[in-house]
């Protein structure tokens, strides 16, 4: 298999973890009781570019890109990695 498929396998299957982990992680904050193991899997970082707007009067443009990952998150993208490794 050339290399830039199987980066763009790994990526997606990681993106896949990423995704599944973060709502995971969402559906199991959801559900948990108040209390300390509802706010680990609550606990989240996030960083990224804020939105910013190209205003061309006909067309207005608006980019960013916001990442939020929590412990889930990375069990997903781990397992995911796993599950690429068997592959």
């Amino acid at each position: 298999m050339p290399a830039g498929k199987s980066l763009l396998k790994g990526l997606i299957i990681v993106v896949i973890g990423a995704l599944l982990g973060t709502m995971v992680g969402e559906l199991l904050g959801a559900y948990l009781p108040e209390g300390g193991v509802k706010n680990f899997f609550l606990k989240s970082i996030t960083f990224g570019l804020e939105p910013a707007m190209l205003n061309l009067h006909i067309l207005t443009l608006t980019f960013g890109l916001i990442l939020k990952i929590n412990v889930l998150t990375v069990i997903g993208i781990i397992g995911a990695g796993l599950i690429l490794s068997k592959l």
